[in-house]
């Protein structure tokens, strides 16, 4: 899947969580799958527990972390 695919799994709607990116228009916030995985929580496990997300649901999440993260810091 390429990286516009993935990124397309993640929804921003203002009446949904507080507008905060969630995954297919579903109420599992990408903060919740990284959470869970900064907790220890294997991708089997996340998958297990979540029957309703997919594999391409946490890369997009990583994805989506890792393009928000990717901007410079200036120093005044």
């Amino acid at each position: 899947m390429s990286h516009n695919e993935l990124l397309a799994r993640i929804t921003i709607r203002p009446e949904q969580c507080g507008g905060r990116p969630c995954i297919r228009g579903m109420r599992m916030r990408v903060i919740d799958v990284l959470e869970l995985l900064a907790a220890g929580e294997s991708q089997a496990q996340i998958l297990e527990d979540y029957p309703y997300l997919e594999a391409d649901d946490i890369a997009a999440c990583l994805l989506y972390a890792a393009r928000r993260l990717n901007h410079p810091n200036v120093a005044a």
